[in-house]
């Protein structure tokens, strides 16, 4: 039979008619009394509480009012499962370690030990990541390495339902990248006026019990807003591009020049144009096409453009091409975020216009 100080873990936390909150518990070691001081995991820390009732469910045959469906013990021998009757319990959490205090001067001993077992599970790892929500410290453990498995940054990590705090860390989490303002809850609940909160603050919430399920749904808000992300990104760049004008279509000049071009990659107005040597020619003022002013001109399109700065037949030749002037750190940029959201005509343009700039003394 097992002896010493019960040690144990909380299986479920259960509100009870009659009695309160409650501990169902599953003792794996010693023994328990009905007199002993236990000390157990929160969420908010250690709590310390005095036993006021060990309770056994009754046989269902011995079972006449459903009020007396339990039987007061005194002592449980490990292993057995049992409900706990306490004070002062609220925020304890399914999965905390459960320990009986014997000797009162082991009493900060067994509290540092305990508060050790539950800061190994509650995590806290990135500066940067989305918060999570479990229902019990096992499964919480199990969330978040299916997370990180998966390359998904978790900035702080908790067991309970979602509250206002973990609205407000996603909405700090978000700060550094919009893509982290997310809090994933595994089986908890949320209060309406938290939801709304969150709604206020920009900060997605994603529930459910299934955490494939969850996971999935997390996955495709995050490749949507990755999408409008880089679109935004990508539309606030200059594209590369460029013009071959038409010798036979030079309407007027200058003041502005007027002439008709074949656009190869993509063209916009009020962008600034160079040469072949990388000096600066002039800025694209309008592109029309059947004389209809469009904001851009894609590849192989022959469209009619202004240009303020040049002569045609002095600083620019009839039959000249040139090129939209990128600059240096958005051709960095493209490189190194945009270079697949390009078509091919761009990316050979790209390349044209890198070797421009490079013999002209700049770093791309």
């Amino acid at each position: 039979m097992s002896k010493g100080p019960a040690k144990g873990a909380i299986l479920e936390v259960r509100e009870e008619t009659g009695l309160g909150l409650t501990l169902d518990t599953i003792i794996y070691d010693g023994v328990l009394r009905k007199t002993d001081t236990i000390v157990i995991g929160g969420l908010d820390g250690v709590i310390v509480t005095k036993i006021r009732a060990l309770l056994q469910p009754k046989p269902l045959d011995e079972i006449r009012d459903p009020k007396e469906k339990f039987t007061n013990v005194d002592i449980v021998h490990a292993a057995a499962g049992i409900k706990i009757v306490a004070p002062d319990i609220e925020g304890a959490v399914a999965g905390a370690p459960v320990y009986a205090v014997e000797d009162p001067e082991k009493l900060e001993e067994i509290m540092q030990k305990v508060k050790d077992e539950v800061g190994s599970i509650r995590i806290k790892t990135d500066k940067s990541g989305i918060i999570v929500k479990t229902d019990t410290l096992g499964s919480l453990e199990a969330v978040t390495q299916f997370l990180q498995e998966r390359e998904i940054s978790v900035r702080a990590a908790d067991v309970g339902p979602i509250v206002k705090r973990d609205i407000l860390e996603g909405h700090a989490s978000g700060d550094s990248d919009p893509l982290n303002a997310a809090v994933l809850g595994f089986n908890v609940k949320i209060a309406p006026d938290v939801e709304d909160f969150a709604a206020e603050l920009g900060v997605e919430v994603f529930l459910n019990e299934v955490i494939y399920r969850l996971y999935d749904n997390y996955y495709a808000w995050l490749i949507v807003k990755r999408e409008q992300a880089k679109a935004e990104s990508l539309g606030s760049i200059i594209r590369p591009g460029k013009i071959e004008l038409i010798p036979e279509y030079v309407f007027r000049q200058n003041n502005p020049a007027v002439v008709g071009v074949k656009v190869h990659g993509i063209i916009r107005p009020r962008t600034t144009l160079i040469n072949k040597s990388g000096k600066r020619i002039g800025t694209i003022l309008q592109i029309q096409d059947r004389s209809v002013s469009i904001d851009e001109a894609t590849d192989g399109m022959e469209v009619a453009v202004s240009i303020r700065g040049p002569t045609i037949g002095r600083q620019v030749k009839s039959n000249e091409v040139l090129y939209v002037d990128v600059p240096d750190k958005q051709i960095l940029a493209i490189r190194k975020k945009f270079l697949d959201e390009l078509s091919p005509p761009e990316k050979e343009v790209l390349e044209e216009l890198t070797e421009i700039k490079r013999a002209s003394g700049h770093f791309v």
